[in-house]
């Protein structure tokens, strides 16, 4: 699996902060968590990292957008707070990765009874 040691790294910061905090809380919360927990594990990433949209060969200068976390520069991480994951997540995610070349992703919805049940690891099979 592409990427399979660093992803069970995130997964395992992911836990542990679900752990702690459980679930209900702000998504703003858990990118705060996220990252502390990210920090103490030396785990490189970056928060809110901006990309632009291509068009047609033409970056749309004024047209970015943000990605909660860019993982050691090879893995998308977009963190939600929802009641009910809406397949407009994955798709947002996977156009995330489409934009900014990344092959792997994980989308985490921090607010289930079990982490496990809001993960999910997508390829990006189109780049």
């Amino acid at each position: 699996m592409l990427y399979e040691e660093l992803t069970e790294k995130i997964i395992g910061a992911a836990i542990e902060v679900h752990r702690i905090l459980g679930p209900g809380l702000l998504e703003s919360t858990y990118k705060a968590a996220l990252a502390h927990e990210l920090y103490l594990r030396k785990i490189p990433f970056q928060r809110e990292v901006e990309i632009a949209v291509d068009y047609k060969g033409v970056k749309l200068g004024d047209e970015k957008y943000r990605i909660d976390f860019l993982i050691d520069k090879r893995v998308i991480v977009e963190v939600k707070s929802v009641l009910e994951m809406h397949p407009v997540f994955t798709a947002q995610t996977l156009t995330q990765m489409k934009h900014a070349k990344i092959q792997v992703g994980l989308l985490i919805n921090f607010n289930v009874e079990r982490l496990i049940d809001g993960l999910s690891r997508l390829i990006n099979t189109k780049y």
